[in-house]
């Protein structure tokens, strides 16, 4: 999930369909060194011991084995699941990050055919129990989304859109989230920044590509909100090590935090077309076209007429101000009199707060298909996001309950959503690939993130490097008009442009949160790992 500057841990979801959870055969509790070898799940002699450093204890590396069928289109999966921690070292060599993980292998797969997509949640210092339960894994949590969902008994089922058909999938939760923790004498600032994030994942997928012999597997990233900052910026750092990827995708991403700061028209310009997309869904516009024929329209405005009168600022002649009152009204479904107040520039928090006034409703910022009511119908802002509150039980409480009966692992330690301070305390700034710029500039030096740099110099390194950009058209955090803005700036040569596909979704900002918005993503999903390993 993502903000300006910040990402929550809590979203949403839409998912309503029947099914039965693949049944269980073998669950066991093993050191990694000692898996089974159907599982892939081998580990080495390098496991640290448990004294290895003062501080805090360092557990072992052990994981709960159990065994699954997966059916969906005539097609049948054998899997391994494998839920665990792997640890990771600083630059001492000493362990000081425990790492969870859930990962779904095919039993009996050929490692070198068979992908491995390595998958997380954003924050930055988020869980990945949304991505885990909602996406493409084996099972999905049953929810009334768009409706806030009731509470328990709460239901998960075998999910018919799972990627597991085209790859393992691994599923890693942040350090100091879900049940990763710092150890040793690990500690929040080892890991709490943009930098010290892409680090601490580097060296998780090096431990499981080394443990579990997937070198040569072809290999993904799929990361969603923050997430999609860190994949950037981590595929870029292991392609520098040596570690080439076939593709990654972005759901819902921000790559650029240097044009996200309050009173730019960047900011403005951005969230039109969502303006567009979200006023056509609740029917506040006046239009015989199609929804997308109506965000082109929106995009069109939005980089040409109405970017050109906010650049005049204060010097934009009054019979314009009000001509471009009415086309932004005309296509947003706000009041003239509304866009003349905010002098033509909408925040997405009041456009949720406006759009529906007159029903006394406000909508959700993470998928703006849910609505709300506001103890206070005459505010500017909403009082809180219905698309975090209407889900967020349904997610914890299924995700405990699969993880304990289904996977058969225990923990004494919580399951933190978002690490204890971890988004409060993080370390925006990066440094991007390259050596520092003659005279200045920035190679090399650090800035707030632009991680569409670091994509690109992966994409220039590695031409066979595949992107796949998700977007959902009811998402008011990270809005897709501003994705399509970073990713189309990359400077890539003319050959490698089109190594940048995009999708987009009747959904918000976890777009495989809509059921049928999922199974659109599935289809697309097999098109792209299909192109990324071809040679």
């Amino acid at each position: 999930m993502g903000q300006s500057t910040s990402f929550k841990s809590l979203v949403i979801s839409r998912i309503s369909c029947a099914g039965i959870v693949a049944g269980l055969a073998v669950a066991v509790t093993v050191p990694a060194s000692s898996q089974a070898p159907e599982g892939r799940q081998r580990g080495t002699a390098e496991t640290p011991a448990a004294k290895e450093d003062q501080g805090i204890p360092i557990p072992p590396e052990t994981n709960s084995v159990t065994k699954h069928d997966w059916s969906a289109g005539g097609q049948t999966i054998h899997y391994t699941a494998t839920a665990g921690n792997l640890l990771i070292r600083d630059e001492q060599d000493k362990a000081n990050g425990s790492i969870f993980y859930v990962a779904y292998t095919e039993d009996g797969a050929d490692a070198k055919n068979r992908p491995v997509t390595f998958f997380y949640n954003g924050g930055p210092g988020a869980a990945t129990i949304w991505l885990h339960m909602g996406s493409l894994g084996p099972v999905r949590v049953i929810t009334q989304s768009p409706e806030a969902t009731g509470p328990a008994p709460f239901e998960w089922v075998q999910n018919p859109q799972s990627l597991i058909d085209k790859s393992d999938l691994v599923f890693i939760d942040a350090p100091l989230c879900g049940f990763s923790r710092a150890v040793g004498k690990g500690t929040a600032k080892d890991f709490a920044g943009t930098d010290q994030d892409i680090h601490a994942f580097e060296k998780f997928i090096v431990r499981y590509l080394t443990v579990n012999q997937r070198w040569n597997s072809p290999k993904f990233l799929f990361g969603e909100s923050y997430g999609t900052t860190r994949s950037a910026g981590l595929v870029a750092a292991l392609q520098n090590d040596g570690i080439e990827f076939n593709g990654v995708t972005l759901l819902s991403s921000i790559l650029n935090y240097n044009r996200r700061n309050p009173g730019l028209d960047y900011e403005a310009v951005g969230y039109i077309p969502s303006f567009a997309a979200i006023a056509y869904h609740y029917k506040k516009v006046k239009t015989n076209v199609s929804m997308a024929e109506w965000v082109q329209q929106a995009r069109v405005f939005a980089r040409g007429p109405y970017n050109e009168a906010l650049q005049q600022g204060d010097k934009l002649p009054a019979a314009e101000f009000d001509a471009m009152a009415a086309k932004v009204a005309a296509i947003t479904g706000l009041s003239v009199e509304y866009v003349k107040e905010s002098k033509l520039r909408i925040s997405a928090t009041r456009f949720r707060k406006e759009l529906l006034r007159g029903d006394e409703r406000t909508l959700g910022r993470y998928d703006a298909r849910f609505m709300g009511w506001d103890s206070d119908a005459a505010g500017e802002n909403p009082g809180y996001d219905p698309s975090d509150t209407g889900i967020s039980g349904v997610y914890v409480g299924a995700f405990h309950d699969y993880i304990q009966r289904e996977l058969k692992y225990m923990s004494q330690e919580p399951y933190y959503l978002s690490g204890p301070g971890l988004n409060q305390a993080w370390d925006f700034k990066h440094r991007p690939p390259g050596p520092p710029a003659a005279g200045g500039g920035r190679g090399g030096e650090q800035t707030a993130p632009d991680v569409a740099v670091d994509l690109s110099d992966a994409m220039r390194k590695n031409p066979h490097l595949h992107v796949f950009s998700a977007n959902g058209y009811f998402d008011l955090a990270t809005p897709f008009f501003s994705t399509e803005y970073d990713l189309s700036h990359m400077d890539l040569p003319a050959k490698l442009v089109g190594n940048v596909q995009f999708g987009y979704y009747p959904a918000g900002h976890m777009v495989y949160l809509n059921v049928e918005a999922l199974k659109e993503l599935k289809a697309d999903m097999v098109k792209f790992y299909a192109l990324a390993q071809q040679h």
